[in-house]
């Protein structure tokens, strides 16, 4: 096999990882400042309301420590006096760079509990059983019955405006603290939605309901993923009460619309809590991970795998999962609480290499499983973004400049869980990584492409008219981006090359009545197949009123 090119070696470090540079040195790895951005339009004011909540600050990247050679200047772009502002404010507060083998680093500046979430809490308020989502249907056509209230949410539609296909409220008399909604798949001609006990599939093209499951207690759990045959696996509590336990695991066959197995999830150990277990999937294996506690199925059968019991070594605590690849992360129980990251095999488990991270730092988000991209930090705010080979050794390290989310962010981040792999906003195709640059809705940012052999910026593209611009997926040799709607101005669908270039705008969501509509889907699960995107909440408050539920919209 080939060995990725290296990068050029770094100077010693008096301390190691983590050592403290002096002063940064300006100039690196952007071009001067100069001249106006016609894309950095001044940010909008955010959303007030629930709605408005704003994620955290992000990271940014530093200039090189005095001695380190410089990496070429990336591709030009046109700066901004808001990119003056905030290379100033950088320099001014720089706390921590983290120096790496392979001579990137990586500068940190947001908060460090930036990567926390929130999570509904439980309620004991009594509900009714039999409360079910209760959906209306708009037509998209111009003719419709609009969100529940005789509205046509395509009226006001421009020329080249594309059109609401339907949309869907629901209405549950459910507990205080509301009720979860975090399932959406996309199989094939259905879109499959979860609403605390009930999993009911759409037709994509009208949106009538095609079927519905109803599940004992509330889902608890799902996973992003499905097999290749559209199976997934959902897990919900073992009863109705404020101490219920999510260790109920049930496999949904979402092109048939049925349910298979179902199995309690053995605990492992007296510590073994099933509060929010986090769910990852490859193939036809299925790791359930919780609390520093992790065993893995078989989906097709529900049969145990493995756990992640060691007879030496450091245990596991979490598994990521994704493309055919497992990788699992142990924080041992030596001196130094040392962290390692090693593969596994989907089957059994077990490692082929392990990796250490440096001392004290530990595994924010996995970007990837192929390449390995990771993104690890420590308590004093050091940050940086790995990329390891096949064998587990470190080949590069992301540099360059910008101030990006921490773990996630962006207008959307898939899952409020604890899991490695939560992160819905940044992605990774063949050798290329593609992150958002800010984490504030409703404040123009930019795509920034980083390539995985160097770490190197590759390019980056403005947002172009002040709205959040957030990948959605990279394949094909492209990344695919929605950029949000605001009050008045539908969203966006646009693909950016790899290779880098001009946007292009393959679904142009209409102005008029849905702008207002979309534009207040804070946080959304959203999915963009056969031109089509699909926007979903991820919470219902359940207070037996109509809530926006799930909008589609396509040619």
């Amino acid at each position: 096999m080939t060995e990725p090119p290296q990068p050029p070696n770094q100077p010693p470090t008096p301390s190691g990882y983590g050592h403290l540079p002096g002063p940064p040195q300006p100039g690196y790895g952007y071009p001067p400042q100069q001249g106006d951005n016609p894309y950095a339009q001044q940010p909008q004011q955010p959303p007030q309301g629930p709605y408005g909540q704003q994620p955290p600050g992000g990271y940014g990247f530093p200039p090189p420590p005095p001695g380190m050679p410089p990496m070429p200047p990336a591709q030009p772009g046109p700066p901004s006096p808001q990119s003056k502002k905030r290379n100033a404010v950088i320099a001014a507060a720089v706390a921590g760079v983290l120096l790496l083998g392979t001579g990137g680093y990586f500068l940190f500046t947001g908060d460090s509990k930036g990567d926390d979430h929130p999570v509904a809490q439980d309620s004991t308020a009594p509900a009714d059983d039999k409360a079910s989502p209760s959906a209306s249907v708009d037509k998209g056509d111009g003719s419709g019955n609009g969100s529940g209230d005789n509205e046509d949410l395509n009226a006001g539609r421009k020329p080249g405006e594309d059109k609401v296909l339907w949309f869907k409220t629901s209405k549950i008399d459910g507990p205080g603290a509301g009720v979860d909604a975090k399932g959406q798949w996309v199989v094939g001609d259905t879109v499959v939605k979860t609403a605390w006990k009930t999993i009911t599939g759409y037709a994509v093209a009208d949106g009538k309901q095609k079927w519905t499951l109803t599940l004992p207690t509330a889902i608890c759990s799902v996973t992003d993923g499905t097999t290749a045959d559209g199976k997934t696996v959902v897990m919900y509590k073992d009863g109705e009460s404020s101490s219920a336990t999510c260790n109920q695991m049930r496999m949904i066959d979402l092109k048939a619309g049925k349910e298979g197995w179902s199995h309690e999830v053995p605990k492992e150990g007296l510590f073994d809590i099933f509060t929010t277990p986090d769910l990852a999937l490859t193939g036809d294996a299925l790791v359930v991970n919780r609390m520093g506690m992790s065993s893995a199925f078989k989906v097709s059968t529900g049969d145990k795998l493995f756990d992640n019991k060691r007879d030496e070594g450091c245990q596991p605590g979490d598994f990521a999962a994704a493309n055919g690849k497992m990788l699992a992360v142990a924080t041992c129980q030596d001196a130094d609480k040392t962290v390692e990251v090693m593969d596994a095999d989907p089957a059994t488990g077990k490692n082929t290499w392990i990796y250490k991270l440096p001392k004290g730092f530990e595994v924010k988000t996995v970007y990837s499983l192929d390449p390995i991209v990771l993104d690890i930090g420590n308590s004093a705010k050091e940050r940086s973004i790995v990329v390891l080979g096949p064998d587990g050794k470190q080949r590069a390290t992301v540099a360059g400049e910008g101030s990006f989310p921490v773990g996630c962010g962006g207008l959307f981040g898939g899952s409020f869980g604890r899991g490695l792999q939560s992160c819905g906003s940044s992605y990774v195709d063949a050798n290329t990584l593609y992150l958002p640059t800010s984490a504030d809705v409703g404040k123009a940012n930019e795509i920034v492409a980083f390539d995985l052999t160097t770490g190197k910026q590759k390019w980056r593209t403005p947002a172009g008219d002040g709205r959040t611009i957030t990948p959605l997926k990279a394949a094909g040799g492209q990344v695919v981006v929605y950029r949000k709607a605001d009050s008045d101005k539908g969203g966006e669908v646009l693909t950016i090359p790899a290779a880098g270039g001009t946007p292009t705008v393959v679904l142009r969501n209409p102005s008029g009545a849905s702008a207002p509509v979309e534009s207040s889907f804070f946080a959304p699960k959203v999915a963009y197949a056969d031109g089509r995107l699909f926007l979903s909440v991820d919470h219902l408050t359940a207070q037996n009123k109509d809530e926006k539920f799930l909008m589609v919209f396509g040619k």
